[in-house]
């Protein structure tokens, strides 16, 4: 299940930002080509987030289907299903220009600072 190693990444990369803080919010773009299946990825992030500041927080999961563009006409499209193939002209011969992400997009973050870590530093922007 390797959905659980996407949500301890989403979960570090977020808690570097949050800084303490408790989080309300994960926003996250996943491509059709990470093959994640949102409801697992949904259970791990609860699962990876007990006893943190991200626990109870909202993932929000965007799936960004696979695009490419033909080698052969320059025509750029949607794919569904293998083998991807060029709907304008039938070639095979395809760039996969996107589908593939894996991006934190956006988090929520409650005012509130909860720990740093650190003594005396003042975290406010």
């Amino acid at each position: 299940m390797h959905e659980l190693s996407i949500a301890e990444a989403v979960v570090a990369v977020t808690s570097r930002h949050a800084a303490g803080r408790p989080v309300r919010s994960v926003e996250v773009t996943v491509g059709a080509m990470r093959q994640v299946v949102p409801s697992a990825l949904e259970f791990a992030f609860e699962m990876v987030t007990q006893d943190t500041p991200l626990e109870g927080a909202e993932l929000r999961i965007e799936t960004v289907p696979a695009v490419g563009r033909c080698s052969a006409c320059g025509a750029e499209g949607q794919f569904d299903s293998f083998p991807f193939a060029c709907e304008a002209c039938g070639s095979v011969d395809v760039e996969l220009i996107g589908g593939e992400e894996l991006l934190v997009e956006a988090i929520e973050i409650d005012d509130e600072l909860v720990t740093t870590g650190r003594k005396g530093d003042d975290d406010r922007e």
